[in-house]
């Protein structure tokens, strides 16, 4: 698995795992980052990303990206 961070853009990728406190995982899952989702990053901007989960886009900073796990 690696960090959403390095997702190709418009490429679908599946959650595989998120990492970091509870609150943190808590934080994402609201967003709805959960594992099995398919996420897809739309655009890139000095690594903070703006990404389509679940038919909505959502745009997050590059530490949250990194605690992003995809397969």
């Amino acid at each position: 698995m690696i960090p959403l961070t390095y997702a190709d853009i418009n490429e679908q990728n599946v959650i595989g795992k998120i990492s970091g406190k509870q609150e943190i995982r808590k934080h994402l899952e609201d967003m709805g980052f959960v594992t099995g989702s398919i996420v897809t990053v739309v655009s890139s901007i000095n690594g903070n990303l703006i990404v389509n989960v679940k038919d909505t886009k959502v745009a997050i900073d590059k530490e949250l990206a990194a605690r992003i796990l995809i397969q």
